[in-house]
């Protein structure tokens, strides 16, 4: 049952304020993943690691961001979402100067660890703080704006790295890594308000988090809801968390041409997140999944076709399916978030915790298990893409069905 929350006054920033920051505090987990990517040959040269090894610093990192998701949202719901951003930025930063400091993998991974629990304050808990300031179709318009700003990340990210490699040693990539968490933590201590007030919070207690997640998990109406926001951007990771492969071995290009997997598919999240925005207000939440999820499965069935057509990859038809795709995960997961939020207004950190968990054991799985064995051929990408999405659909189709009979 969704609950009623009493007409407790929320600060409300400036949405032109508050869309920079909160963009800029999702950005750290794409540029933590992404940006080592072109990395990837050194990191095995200098930490004498195999392919699958180093593939690792994904995962744990995953992992870590995954475990730590549980514990944003409370955290934020229990002592307010302003200091909890701030100490995950701290946290960060010191993580990813151990990381430059690496002399071996193990080291490596530690820190990647340390980086992983602290990086997921930002996009967790700014979630939330959409949710506190604004309702309707203004909340749908700034987590579009918060999406498209967050979706230059993916796209950035390889392209920074590749350049830092051509003129630099891996290291330089976390130091620049430190240098943005510096200027954000900043940023944030100067213009970020905070917008769950004493009055709305609640306690911190272990019995308290296990009753609050135990509400969130049982609640009927939540695992095919999360699942199905959770899947869509997962068809996408599974080209990102291969894209070592895809990009080096597959369309034979080098450490500085990333960008060609890169910007279609953050392209397509842009203007899918725009499209997000604009439509807001005008069709319903119902209107706009189902048209997101009518163009990703047209973007499969090309995929599937162009992969059929071109064992070996060519530029510019391989990427583009995925560009497509990626216009309707932009288009319908900014609504999905929304609706699964709404459901808890008491517990949003919580809530957001709970499906950014889940969500990341699901790319942790594709980046340290799948992908290795996905990367084969294009044709398997295109297959797991397709089944993934599949899979989405369905998730959203029973959350319909759910809410249909209440």
């Amino acid at each position: 049952m969704t609950q009623v929350v009493p007409a407790i006054p929320t600060p409300r920033p400036r949405r032109r304020i508050l869309a920079p920051l909160l963009g800029g505090l999702s950005m750290f987990g794409p540029f933590s993943i992404d940006t080592i990517f072109p990395a990837f040959p050194a990191l095995e040269a200098d930490l004498r690691a195999s392919p699958i090894a180093v593939q690792q610093t994904i995962s744990t990192y995953l992992v870590a961001y995954a475990v730590m998701a549980l514990v944003y949202g409370p955290l934020s719901d229990a002592l307010g979402r302003r200091r909890v951003i701030l100490a995950g930025l701290f946290v960060y930063a010191l993580a990813s100067i151990g990381c430059a400091h690496a002399h071996d993998l193990d080291t490596l991974l530690v820190f990647r660890a340390l980086q992983g629990m602290s990086a997921g304050a930002g996009l967790i808990v700014g979630r939330a703080i959409i949710r506190d300031c604004f309702d309707g179709a203004e909340a749908q318009k700034l987590m579009a704006t918060v999406s498209m700003i967050f979706a230059v990340a993916p796209a950035l990210a390889p392209i920074v790295g590749g350049w830092v490699i051509a003129f630099a040693h891996w290291p330089m990539i976390f130091h620049l890594l430190a240098g943005f968490a510096v200027v954000l933590t900043l940023a944030c201590a100067a213009w970020l308000p905070e917008t769950h007030p004493r009055e709305r919070r609640v306690g911190l207690s272990l019995r308290e988090l296990a009753a609050t997640n135990r509400s969130i998990v049982t609640d009927r109406a939540f695992f095919p809801l999360m699942l199905s926001g959770s899947f869509n951007f997962n068809a996408l990771w599974i080209y990102i968390s291969s894209a070592p492969v895809f990009v080096i071995d597959m369309l034979k290009l080098d450490a500085q041409q990333f960008g060609w997997l890169f910007v279609p598919a953050i392209s397509g999240m842009m203007l899918g997140s725009f499209l997000s925005g604009r439509v807001a207000g005008r069709l319903t939440a119902a209107a706009t999944i189902r048209i997101g999820y009518a163009i990703m499965l047209l973007a499969c069935a090309i995929n599937l076709g162009v992969s059929w057509a071109l064992p070996q990859p060519q530029l510019p038809w391989s990427v583009l399916p995925i560009g497509l795709h990626a216009i309707g995960i932009g288009l319908s997961f900014p609504t999905l978030t929304l609706l699964l939020l709404d459901r808890f207004p008491h517990h949003r950190g919580a809530a957001s915790s709970v499906q950014a968990f889940v969500s990341l054991l699901i790319s942790a799985l594709i980046a340290g298990a799948l992908a290795p064995v996905l990367s084969a051929s294009p044709m398997r990408l295109a297959l797991a893409a397709t089944i993934v999405t599949a899979l989405g659909l369905v998730s959203w189709r029973i959350y319909l069905a759910i809410v249909r009979r209440w």
